[in-house]
């Protein structure tokens, strides 16, 4: 796989393309600064602990690939926007992180494990502010804007996901509608933000948006088929989480049978790990990998139909093989 070699570290999931190569690290510093940046040194070490902790960096890659592709350069201020996305991001991550009383992320305790709830909740409103005002103070008022219509989608994408837990009649499109706001949303406004720190013209915008939130829509659903279908040792975590804590995702829903949705049903908030065990195995023995695959592969194809006429690149060339480098790498993880 020539794009995507690994989920764990920035660095294997990026092509080796020089540009990019030498903003990523900027990208690190600039993370590292604004997550450091309370008054208060408290905050400074939660939220610094939790941005050190890395991840896969997506979104900083289609800000950065996306303003070279648009533009022909990386500027400081598609650095900065980069580095607002992920912030925002890894926010969101210590709100989910407090919904579902996990106690450890990427081998890093959870704020609310050792601080509790409270000092939580604010930890992860500090990171998103933070990620708003360093767009209005250094990119511009149309950045900030969109990085806070980001929340908005996040929040309202988590309020739909709260009101259908444990509900096994949940339709799949309130499922879709769930992640295209909490998942979707991050990776159009990285896109967004690409075509405005190159001074992109509007058609070519709404081209990247689109782009965006198509790929973030596959994105997600890999995700969510990861869950069921993987292994804790591939993942290095459990599997099933969505099931037990009551998120019946888009590609749970489309496979699960009436005598499944009935032991749901009837047992979602006590499923035991046998009940749980023998569900996922179930369930691996169906088309629910070939299915989601297939429709994964149709919205890859959609997001890179979506991308703007721009000049053939290096940069452009990484954004058209990125949805299927993603696939095929969540595809390997799947057995």
């Amino acid at each position: 796989m020539s794009t995507v070699q690994s989920s764990n570290q920035a660095q294997s999931t990026m092509p080796t393309m020089p540009a990019l190569a030498r903003a990523l690290p900027r990208v690190e510093d600039e993370i590292r600064v604004l997550a450091t940046s309370s008054s208060l040194p408290i905050v400074n070490t939660f939220s610094g602990r939790i941005t050190a902790a890395g991840g896969k960096r997506l979104r900083s890659v289609l800000v950065l690939a996306g303003s070279l592709a648009v533009s022909g350069g990386i500027t400081d201020k598609a650095v900065t926007a980069a580095a607002c996305v992920e912030l925002l991001h890894a926010g969101s991550l210590v709100h989910d992180d407090l919904m579902d009383n996990a106690e450890e992320r990427r081998g890093v305790r959870t704020v609310n494990a050792d601080w509790g709830t409270g000092p939580a909740v604010l930890v992860g409103d500090f990171m998103l502010a933070r990620a708003s005002q360093a767009a209005l103070d250094r990119i511009s008022p149309f950045a900030a804007s969109r990085l806070a219509q980001a929340v908005t989608d996040l929040v309202e994408g988590q309020v739909l996901e709260v009101v259908d837990l444990y509900d096994v009649n949940r339709r799949p499109d309130n499922a879709l509608r769930s992640i295209e706001l909490k998942t979707g949303a991050l990776f159009e406004v990285g896109c967004v933000l690409a075509a405005h720190c190159g001074d992109a013209d509007e058609a070519t915008t709404d081209a990247m948006a689109r782009f965006g939130a198509l790929f973030g829509l596959m994105f997600q659903i890999l995700d969510d088929l990861l869950d069921l279908a993987s292994t804790s040792q591939r993942l290095g975590k459990p599997v099933g989480n969505d099931i037990r804590q009551g998120v019946y995702t888009f590609p749970l829903l489309r496979a699960l049978t009436d005598d499944q949705r009935a032991l749901l049903a009837e047992r979602g908030r006590e499923l035991t790990d046998a009940e749980l065990t023998g569900l996922l195995a179930e369930l691996r023995q169906t088309s629910l990998v070939a299915d989601t695959l297939a429709h994964c592969t149709s919205l890859a194809a959609q997001a890179v139909r979506a991308l703007p006429d721009l000049p053939d690149s290096e940069a452009l060339d990484i954004l058209r093989e990125l949805p299927g480098a993603y696939l095929d790498w969540a595809a390997s993880q799947i057995g």
